[in-house]
């Protein structure tokens, strides 16, 4: 399967691989990868790089939302092969060694196996390697505060809840927001469409989700690019206040 990219804007390319998305960042002949999708998406992360002119050698780091496996896939192969830093929120760090694993149970997913979608999903996150072990050996925190020095200029902006250090990434000076799994446009087992959070069953602690969704309307910017779903382009604030709606 090939990975559909798309140019939003001026140096920044949304890239829908099998379920999951990620983000390249250009500039110059650098690039910031954010999220790999699931291990099995590996063909698809290196084929999207080689689509927008790039290569592996040319990825300065790469930034992970959060460490489940279909956004952790090939992070720990960047890192091994090419030396590539993978930088997350220190809260996180621990959870991309694997030192704990804040993912939905195979239990909590078995008793919702009824809903629609939820089958479908689960086959393919297993073909994908989504309950692989999968560490990242060498994950690293944040090297600085506010935005780093890497192509896009992305801030962190932590929203717990999904995960305990969930990050999405905000680049003021072009209105875009990386959210990540805070903030969704579609999933597989969701059954409705535009800004959300994910289904309860895959968030960690879904109070602070919610919660998450108002550091998310504070943040400027008319483009969204969500861990799942389409490209959503109005004001980052309505879509968040939309979701937040959702899920009362």
């Amino acid at each position: 399967m090939r990975a559909d990219v798309h140019q939003v804007a001026d140096g920044t390319y949304l890239v829908h691989g099998s379920n999951t998305n990620w983000v390249i960042l250009t500039e110059g002949d650098a690039v910031t990868l954010v999220d790999t999708g699931y291990p099995g998406d590996r063909e698809q992360v290196l084929a999207s790089l080689a689509e927008v002119g790039s290569s592996t050698e040319a990825v300065a780091a790469v930034l992970i939302t959060h460490a489940h496996n279909d956004h952790l896939g090939s992070a720990e192969y960047l890192r091994a092969t090419y030396g590539t830093p993978v930088y997350l929120h220190e809260a996180e760090v621990p959870h991309a060694r694997r030192e704990f694993l804040h993912q939905v149970s195979v239990g909590t997913v078995l008793r919702n196996a009824w809903r629609p979608g939820v089958l479908p999903w689960v086959v393919h996150a297993l073909r994908s390697g989504g309950t692989t072990h999968n560490p990242v050996t060498a994950p690293e925190p944040f090297p600085t505060a506010g935005a780093l020095d890497l192509p896009g200029r992305p801030v962190p902006v932590h929203t717990p809840g999904h995960t305990d250090g969930h990050c999405a990434y905000h680049m003021p000076g072009t209105g875009v927001l990386i959210s990540g799994d805070a903030l969704v446009s579609g999933h597989p087992t969701a059954r409705i469409e535009g800004p959300q959070l994910l289904p309860d069953m895959f968030h960690h602690e879904r109070p602070r989700a919610v919660a998450s969704l108002d550091l998310l309307a504070e943040l400027e910017g008319e483009l969204l690019l969500p861990g799942h779903g389409p490209v959503h382009r109005g004001p980052v604030r309505d879509a968040a206040h939309r979701a937040r709606e959702r899920a009362l």
